[in-house]
C-alpha cells in the first residue's frame, strides 16, 4: 500500500517537472522576448545582421570620430591582399628587372664613349638654376624612395638582420624624412617643369631619334635639339608620375580629406565606364595607398635607369649636371641640333662661343 502510494507521488511529481520544463522560456527567449538579437536591431535574422556587420554598416559611437562606428572593415582585407601580394611582389620583380636589364645592356654594349674622342673645349649645358633644379628634385627622390622601400620592403629584408628595435629607430626617422623631404620633391619638380617644358614639346626630329634607336645600338647619334625623343618620355614620366605621387602622398599625410578617385571615377564614367563613384573616405585612402605605391616603385624603376645612363653608362654625360659644363665633341654627337643653335645664337651677339676644358 505504501509502495503504491509513493509510486503514485512520484508519477505525480515527473507529470509537474516535465511539464514546467515544456512551457518555461528558454534563455534566448527570456533575455529577448522571444526575438533574436537580429531582429531587434532590425535585421531578419543573425547571419543577415553579421552580413550586414561585415559589409561595414556603420553604428552609434560618442566620440567625434563617426568612422570609429564601423565594427568590420572589409576592404581591409583586400587592401591588405593586393599591398603585401601582387604589389610588393610585382614591384620587386620591376627593381629587379631593371637592374638586370641595364647589367646585361653594359655588359653587351659596354660604356658609350665620345666616337671621336673628348675635343678639349666644352660648352654651357645647363645654367646653375636648372642644376639646382635637378638636384633638388633628385636629391629628395632618392630619400623618398629609399623610405618608401624600407616601408614596403623593411621588414622583410632589414628586420632580420639588424633587429626589431634599430629597424622601429630607422622606420621611424624614415618616415619624418619621407614626409618632409617631399616638399622639397615637389618644389624641384615644379622648378624644372617651368625651366624645361618649352624644350619636351614635341617635334618632327624627334621621330627619326626614335627610329634609329637613338644611336644606342649603333655609333652614329640621330640628330637631336637640346632634349632628345628619350629625354623628352623621361621628363613626361617624371612630371605626370611626380604629379600623381604627390598627390596621392598629399591624401596619405592629410588623410580623410581628398576625393581623387571618387572624381577621377566620375570623369571617366563619361566614357561609358562603370566606376563606382560614392567611395567612402575609407576606401579613398587604400586606393591612394595603393597608388602611390605602385606609382613610386615604377618611377623607381624609370630613375635607376636614368642614373645607369648619365653616369656609369655614357662617357661625358654625367657633366651637364655635374658642371653643367659638357665636352664639345659630346654635345655635337648627342644633340647636334642644339649645338648648332647654340653656336648661331652667339656669333649673332658676338658672345665667345666655346670654353677651355679644364
Amino acid at each position: 500500500m505504501i509502495a503504491r502510494r509513493i509510486a503514485t507521488l512520484l508519477a505525480v511529481l515527473t507529470v509537474l517537472t516535465v511539464g514546467s520544463l515544456a512551457l518555461a522560456p528558454s534563455p534566448a527567449q527570456a533575455q529577448t522576448g522571444g526575438q533574436v538579437p537580429g531582429d531587434s536591431l532590425g535585421a531578419t535574422s543573425d547571419s543577415q545582421f553579421w552580413r550586414e556587420i561585415r559589409q561595414g554598416m556603420p553604428g552609434q559611437v560618442s566620440i567625434p570620430n563617426a568612422r570609429a562606428g564601423v565594427l568590420i572593415q572589409s576592404e581591409g582585407d583586400n587592401w591588405r591582399a593586393v599591398r603585401n601580394g601582387p604589389l610588393s611582389v610585382y614591384g620587386a620583380w620591376a627593381l629587379l628587372g631593371a637592374v638586370v636589364v641595364l647589367a646585361a645592356f653594359f655588359a653587351i654594349r659596354g660604356r658609350i664613349r665620345i666616337a671621336h674622342g673628348p675635343a678639349g673645349v666644352t660648352i654651357e649645358r645647363f645654367k646653375a638654376v636648372e642644376r639646382f633644379a635637378h638636384w633638388l628634385m633628385a636629391g629628395s627622390f632618392i630619400v623618398l624612395g629609399i623610405t618608401g622601400l624600407n616601408i614596403l620592403y623593411g621588414r622583410y629584408v632589414l628586420i632580420p638582420v639588424i633587429g626589431p628595435d634599430a629597424f622601429a629607430a630607422i622606420t621611424q626617422f624614415g618616415k619624418f624624412a619621407h614626409n618632409y623631404l617631399s616638399f622639397a620633391f615637389m618644389a624641384g619638380l615644379a622648378l624644372a617643369f617651368v625651366l624645361w617644358v618649352g624644350h619636351n614639346l614635341p617635334h618632327r626630329t624627334d621621330l627619326m631619334w626614335m627610329l634609329k634607336g637613338g644611336g644606342i645600338l649603333g655609333s652614329a647619334h640621330p640628330p637631336a635639339r637640346k632634349f632628345n625623343a628619350g629625354q623628352k618620355i623621361l621628363f613626361w614620366l617624371v612630371m605626370l608620375g611626380g604629379l600623381s605621387v604627390s598627390l596621392s602622398g598629399i591624401a596619405l599625410m592629410f588623410p580623410f580629406e581628398t576625393a581623387y578617385f571618387g572624381k577621377t571615377f566620375a570623369l571617366l564614367n563619361v566614357f561609358g565606364l562603370q566606376l563606382p563613384t560614392d567611395l567612402t573616405a575609407m576606401q579613398e585612402m587604400q586606393l591612394n595607398q595603393v597608388w602611390h605605391t605602385a606609382v613610386a616603385v615604377f618611377l623607381i624603376a624609370v630613375i635607376i635607369a636614368h642614373i645607369y645612363i648619365g653616369s656609369l653608362g655614357m662617357e661625358g654625360a654625367f657633366d651637364a649636371m655635374g658642371s653643367g659644363q659638357v665636352d664639345l665633341n659630346w654635345a655635337r654627337e648627342h644633340h647636334s641640333l642644339w649645338v648648332e643653335e647654340v653656336e648661331a645664337r652667339e656669333a649673332g651677339g658676338g658672345a665667345r662661343r666655346h670654353s677651355p676644358a679644364e
